[in-house]
């Protein structure tokens, strides 16, 4: 059977720059202890009035270009966010309009950090299946309105971004050759949003009390990241029939670079300079978008060679963790 194969990579990064230097300035924090606990240098903001379904369209028309197809070729548009503009409508819906894609369903993932690749597994399914031909996967996060600038453990780490791709059986590029997903829902307080869903609405107290921001249990879910994504990087070699050493990019979830590094010691065959940080670096962690904006990057760098294996690893909030195994057509 024809695999399915990513035709177009796309990615968007508001303008704004928020550095390390600049959170200096916010909390009780400095650049030292940053870099040395994460990697991060710097992070983007998107603006007031700048929304993720904004930063997702950006993207898509990205991608869209790189595939060399239209908008109204796409049949189904999968959007990965856990800062949707509204609860509903769906953000996908709100992207399908931007585009114009008049032909697409449109639907929203809800898998945190792991969405981009709970998305692959869907498009690969559907389209090897021929339910639909051309899938648009986006992964926007607009991090930076659900995070708390006074809290200095949590204000460190997350910016805005997005990124894209193009599912298809026609054409060349990454073809997926396989995809694990997992979840653990008995982690799921760990890192959570508090209020705005129906178990805590609105009050003047969660306001207050500023439950509209993430929480998050850093040292537990370092922990849990570590163990869930080396998981799903095995699970995923199993079911491609690969071994560690077929591998010739890694790009885990651009979190923290003591979980990238971590997950990198598995595979002892493999030089540094291929296990993929830069997102982490210059962006901070962009939730869902990030795996996506490293795929872009690295083969708008032509660092990617014809018939090499690049593994994705993922974890994020449920928890929920995965991994994919992509093979470069050229």
């Amino acid at each position: 059977m024809t695999k399915a194969k990513i035709i177009g990579l796309g990615s968007y990064f508001p303008k704004k720059v928020l550095t390390n230097k600049d959170l200096e300035k916010m909390v009780d924090t400095t650049d030292e202890w940053i870099v040395t606990r994460t990697g991060i240098n710097e992070r983007r903001i998107a603006d007031e009035n700048e929304f993720t379904s904004d930063m997702a369209y950006e993207a898509s028309k990205n991608a869209l270009e790189d595939a060399k197809i239209k908008a109204e070729d796409i049949d189904l548009i999968l959007v990965a966010t856990l800062t949707p503009d509204y609860i509903f409508p769906s953000t996908a819906c709100l992207v399908q309009n931007k585009l114009q894609a008049n032909n697409a369903a449109a639907i929203d993932i809800q898998a945190a950090c792991s969405g981009y690749v709970y998305a692959l597994s869907f498009a690969k399914s559907l389209v090897e299946q021929k339910v639909y031909k051309n899938v648009l996967i986006v992964a926007s996060e607009k991090l930076s309105s659900i995070t708390d600038y006074q809290d200095r453990s949590t204000c460190i780490l997350f910016g805005d971004a997005a990124s894209a791709c193009v599912v298809s059986l026609n054409g060349k590029g990454l073809e997926i050759e396989s995809v694990y997903l997992g979840a653990d829902g008995k982690m799921s307080d760990l890192l959570i949003l508090p209020a705005g869903g129906c178990k805590k609405p609105a009050t003047l107290d969660t306001v207050k009390n500023k439950e509209h921001f993430l929480k998050m249990d850093g040292k537990e879910v370092y922990k849990h990241a570590v163990r869930r994504m080396g998981e799903a990087t095995k699970k995923c070699l199993e079911m491609a029939n690969l071994h560690e050493s077929d591998i010739s990019w890694l790009v885990p979830h651009q979190a923290n670079e003591r979980i990238i590094d971590a997950i990198a010691k598995r595979f002892t065959h493999l030089p540094k300079e291929k296990v993929y940080k830069e997102v982490v670096y210059k962006f901070g962690n962009t939730s869902a978008s990030s795996v996506g904006i490293a795929l872009d990057l690295l083969k708008k760098g032509n660092k990617l060679k014809k018939d090499e294996y690049i593994l994705l690893s993922v974890f994020g909030a449920g928890f929920t963790f995965g991994g994919c195994i992509l093979k470069n057509l050229g």
